[in-house]
């Protein structure tokens, strides 16, 4: 197993040093925890029989790489979205010797290799980058997509239903995990949008005291699940819904809109959405509704936001990840200098973290049901998948990691809210602190 020795150095903290560990499965058939020392879990002994599996097993020959794929928005307007993730990927493979030093590190014995696609933030481009990856014989597994909209219904069912791995380190969407549309080879480490939704919810009648709110998202899962969670909760909690207005993500001009939305007069407008729509609502907004509190989310809270948003991103609020909470802070921080060694620059979004969480985990459950015989590895997908699926406590930069059946494995999350121009993404402050920041379990929001 991995040297962690990157998080042996934080050793003072006692919930890190798990991470340093490998990860067995326990006698009762439990998750994969984190724990010391200990052997790989390859197996070494007997043949696996692939023509029990019914998605058969992927055949790396020695000296051959294991390859991934990467399905994330890389160009376009969300580019950085997609971009920052593949940094995270990037930088768990230099992370595979157990330290962060910008050489990669191998995997039993094998190099790592990513194998690209653009998921273009549409379920046009999950569908073409899903069917390309899946239609590569050599892809063990799958880190994506960056959008909701391109694996619900389109990517995670394309690579189901070919037993590959698709675990997403951005998508939010609760319908991805809910018991009528989840997809068995689905999982994702981001949080669940029911999560998110209820903790901005609970800023605006908290701390902005709000009475009143109003909501625009756009047509992706994304925008749609995470501005219904936040209205549920609003108003469940006394607060008054007073407009709710959808979109188009490539319209510009929103001032008829906003002017409509201007009558309610209400405390706050929420608008989950992408940019550039979301930085162009809050540009629009500024004019036509001074005196309401402007609030995004994730999918806004990036470099691009604030640079098309400019003098009017000042005071706009947004939520995300609270990133001072990562591995108590330095193993966050030594991830974070290594990026800016290795990409210069510091990262323009803030998903890299639950990406290079994704990857690990998924390093671990490949070590653990890889068959090796003199270099050549045997990996049988359905294993692969259950195990990944028993991951139980493992100890990663963003939490603990705990993958529910549904695929939920980011289920005690804390987010923050953070105020322009003090936002953690590049352009903003890369050390903003969160002016508000809650945690709340996926069981409580869930009832």
């Amino acid at each position: 197993m991995r040297n962690r020795r990157f998080f042996a150095l934080l050793a003072l903290f006692a919930v890190l040093t798990l991470v340093a560990a490998a990860c067995s499965n326990d006698d009762g058939g439990g998750g994969t925890e984190t724990g010391g020392g200990g052997e790989t879990g390859t197996q070494t002994g007997g043949a696996v029989d692939c023509e029990s599996d019914e998605f058969g097993c992927v055949e790396i020959a020695a000296g051959e790489p294991i390859t991934l794929g990467t399905l994330q928005a890389i160009s376009g307007d969300t580019a950085s979205l997609g971009t920052d993730q593949v940094n995270g990927v990037m930088l768990a493979i230099d992370y595979l010797d157990g330290t962060l030093d910008g050489t990669n590190g191998q995997l039993l014995g094998h190099d790592v290799e990513i194998v690209q696609e653009d998921d273009l933030c549409s379920a046009e481009g999950g569908q073409q980058g899903a069917t390309a990856l899946a239609a590569n014989e050599a892809i063990v597994a799958v880190v994506g997509t960056s959008c909701s909209s391109a694996a619900l219904g389109v990517a995670d069912q394309i690579f189901s239903d070919k037993g590959i791995l698709l675990i997403s380190s951005s998508n939010t969407n609760p319908g991805l995990t809910s018991e009528e549309a989840h997809q068995p080879f689905y999982l994702r480490t981001a949080h669940n949008d029911k999560i998110q939704g209820a903790i901005v919810a609970d800023f605006a009648l908290q701390e902005l005291g709000a009475t009143t709110a109003a909501t625009i998202n756009d047509e992706s899962p994304y925008a749609d699940g995470l501005a219904a969670a936040f209205r549920d909760w609003f108003t469940a909690n006394g607060g008054e819904i007073v407009g709710q207005e959808a979109i188009q993500s490539t319209d510009t001009d929103f001032q008829p809109l906003l002017t409509s939305l201007a009558d309610a007069a209400p405390d706050v407008l929420y608008f989950p959405d992408f940019n550039p729509a979301c930085a162009l609502i809050a540009q629009q907004a500024r004019e036509i509704m001074p005196d309401t509190e402007l609030i995004g989310s994730d999918g806004c809270l990036a470099t691009d936001f604030l640079e098309t948003a400019g003098d009017a991103a000042e005071g706009v609020y947004a939520s995300s990840p609270d990133l001072s909470t990562f591995a108590g802070g330095e193993a966050y921080q030594d991830l974070i200098r290594q990026y800016n060694e290795t990409f210069g620059q510091a990262p323009p979004s803030v998903f890299h973290a639950h990406a290079f969480d994704a990857a690990n985990i998924l390093f671990d459950a490949i070590e653990s049901v890889a068959q090796d015989d003199g270099g050549n590895l045997t990996i049988p997908r359905t294993a692969l998948k259950d195990a990944i699926f028993a991951t139980n406590g493992y100890q990663g930069i963003t939490g603990t990691i705990s993958c529910t059946p549904l695929g939920d494995c980011a289920t005690d999350v804390t987010i923050g809210i953070f105020e322009a121009p003090d936002w953690p993404v590049e352009g903003g402050n890369p050390d903003a602190a969160a002016v508000y920041s809650d945690t709340k379990t996926l069981e409580e929001v869930s009832v």
